[in-house]
Order: C-alpha cells, then structure tokens, then sequence
C-alpha cells in the first residue's frame, strides 16, 4: 500500500512532465512529417517558415529553462543570461563562417568578408579551429561554462546576491555588448557574422535541413528538461532549495552553499549557450544585439509569465511570449514594449506563480 501511494504520488508530481516531453515528442515527430506529407494546399501543412520559427521558439524555450534553473530553484535572478545565449551563438557562427571559404563576396578561403573588408592580413589565433564542427560545438559549452565559472565563482564567493547579483550580470552582458560592437575584436562589429551557407556540408537553406535542425532544437529542449528536471529532483537540488528557503541556515548546518550556487550557475550557463547556438543556424545571423540588457530583461519575463520553479512553465512563457512578440511587432510595433513591460508588472503583483500557477490552483479547486 506504501509503495503503491509512493507512486501515485511520483505520478501527480511529474505529471505536468510527462505532458510537456508528450507534447514535445508530437510537435518534434509531428511538424516534420505534416511538413514532408501533406500537400501545401492542406491546413495542417506547416510551411518551411513555420519550422524555422517554431525551431526559434524552442531555442528560447531552452533559455528560459537555463534561467528558470537558477531562478525559480535557487532564486539567482541573472539579468545577463543572454551573454551566455549569445556567446553560444558566435561560437556557432564562427563555424558557420569557416564553412563559407571561398564562396565569400571577396572569394578568400580563409578569412571571412568582414575581416578582408577590414585589411586583416590573417585568421586571428582565436578562430583557428573552427572550421571543424566537433571543435565549435566544444565551444558552445566551454566559453559559456567558463565566463559563467569565473563570474560565478567572483561574486558567489563575495556573497553578492539578490538585486546586487542581477545588476552586476547585467553589467557583464552590456561590457560584452560593446566589445563585441568593436571592429577590433574580430566578430564582425556592428554587423555580426551573417550570409552563412552550410552546415556539416548540407545547405542551410534547403528543406531537409531547416527540418533537421527543427528535429535537433526539440531533441536539446527535451534533453535539457530532462536534466534540469533530474537536477532538481535530487539531493543536490533539495540543496538548492533549501538555499533558495534560506541561505543563511543552509550555511549554517555545514553546507558550503556558493559551491552549489556556482555548479548550478555554469550549468545554467551552458546550457543557455547550446541555446544560443541552435538559434544562430536557424536565423542566420549573430550580432552584439543578442547581448543587450533588454533582451536578458525580456528572457526572465518569459520564466515569469510562464511560472518560475517549474521548468515547463518556463517554456509556456517562451513560447506565449514571442508568439505574442512576433504578431504584435507587426500590428501594434511602437507599443510592444510598453505592453510587456506591463505584462510583468501584472504578472508580477497578481500572478505570481505565472501562468503555470494558475493552471494548478484550478485542478486542486476540481478535485
């Protein structure tokens, strides 16, 4: 009977997982093939546009995820997460690049454009290697998962948390910004890395890849759930809750409470670059925008609209977010900002378990 009550209740506290990889499972099948299958003409014909876009979405959603780790479970509010995004998505890029060779607008086949444009007379040391995949998708988690150790480790080891800790990550995102925006650096300023051509040798612009990276960007978010749920769902998540509940009294009872803050910091950290760089093929370009403070502003909206400390619900919020964004850019473009800014204020005064919380109070007030 014990073991039997242990279970029903392992199910009612990973239900809403199994509904969210259930769902994931069929859009990540179900897209591809509707796309492959069904006649343009059909309803449920999803375009190759659509693919990309909800292959976007997904990339988001696995920020949000990274933010919600740290967040909703430790309660570190990072406004900087997206340099860990967006340095995921250069290194990427990076190899996007090597991979035009010659077929570049000034046909040199080491050097990008950029660099040719600028009179570089050769490949600065910091690219070499990235012409090979293995090497770039070694980066993607490296460069995050250092820059997010060193940061980490500097202000966990100081104490500095709370508000303190979320102005100071944002200032880290805006000093990248404006090193990255200098031609100096060697990551094509202003302009970013852009007119990329294939990937593993297969054209970026063809069908059949646009939907292999869709398949990819569902595989990583279901992978990085996972894990994130794995996390949580263990002692050393137990841990970081109760650091979350009261870091003071977990340092107390013997616990050395930064050393689970940071682990848990860089594993956030990379995982938000794999984001970053699943987005960057997808879209076809990363520039020094990616790091503005606004965007690490709109990525923790996202976490809370969807209902921080429960993961899915962060990529509710992703999803709802930037689905709102891309229709209301269009029809209502010079007041999209102010409209989610008062969409987190709302959230945050009324609904502060998001979304998600919602959800929940009105099945316990059914049963």
């Amino acid at each position: 009977m014990g073991e039997h009550s242990m279970l029903s209740k392992l199910l009612r506290s990973e239900r809403g997982s199994l509904v969210f990889l259930a769902i994931l499972f069929v859009i990540g099948v179900g897209m591809p093939l509707a796309n492959l299958l069904l006649p343009a003409s059909s309803a449920l014909h999803p375009s190759t546009y659509t693919l990309g876009l909800v292959g976007k979405y997904m990339t988001y959603a696995l920020l949000a995820i990274s933010i919600d780790l740290i967040w909703g479970y430790c309660g570190i509010l990072s406004l900087g997460h997206t340099a860990f995004f967006a340095l995921g998505g250069y290194a990427m890029g990076m190899y996007l690049m090597r991979q035009i060779g010659s077929r570049g607008v000034y046909g040199d086949p080491i050097l990008p454009d950029f660099m040719v444009f600028l009179s570089w007379e050769k490949l600065p040391w910091y690219w070499h290697g990235f012409d090979m995949f293995w090497f770039a998708a070694l980066m993607v988690l490296v460069v995050p998962g250092a820059l997010a150790f060193v940061f980490g480790w500097l202000a966990f080891r100081s104490r500095v948390a709370g508000v303190y800790f979320s102005i100071i990550s944002q200032a880290l995102t805006y000093a990248l910004l404006l090193a990255f925006f200098r031609n100096e650096m060697g990551f094509g300023g202003n302009n970013g890395l852009t007119d990329f051509k294939e990937i593993l040798g297969y054209d970026l612009q063809a069908r059949s890849t646009r939907i292999g990276l869709f398949v990819v960007s569902a595989i990583a978010l279901g992978l990085g759930y996972v894990l994130c749920r794995w996390i949580v769902t263990s002692r050393f998540g137990r841990i970081i809750a109760a650091i979350r509940d009261s870091e003071g009294r977990t340092r107390f009872i013997g616990y050395r409470v930064e050393h689970y803050k940071l682990w848990l910091f860089v594993i956030s950290g990379m995982l938000a670059g794999v984001a970053g760089a699943l987005y960057v093929p997808q879209v076809g370009i990363i520039n020094p925008g990616e790091f503005a403070p606004l965007n690490a502003i709109e990525a923790v909206v996202w976490v809370a609209v969807g209902g921080r400390g429960t993961l899915y619900g962060a990529v509710v919020g992703a999803v709802l977010v930037n689905y709102a964004k891309t229709y209301f850019t269009v029809a209502w473009p010079e007041a999209w900002l102010y409209a989610l800014g008062t969409l987190f204020v709302v959230v945050t005064l009324f609904l502060p378990k998001g979304i998600v919380g919602i959800l929940q109070r009105f099945r316990r007030s059914e049963s």
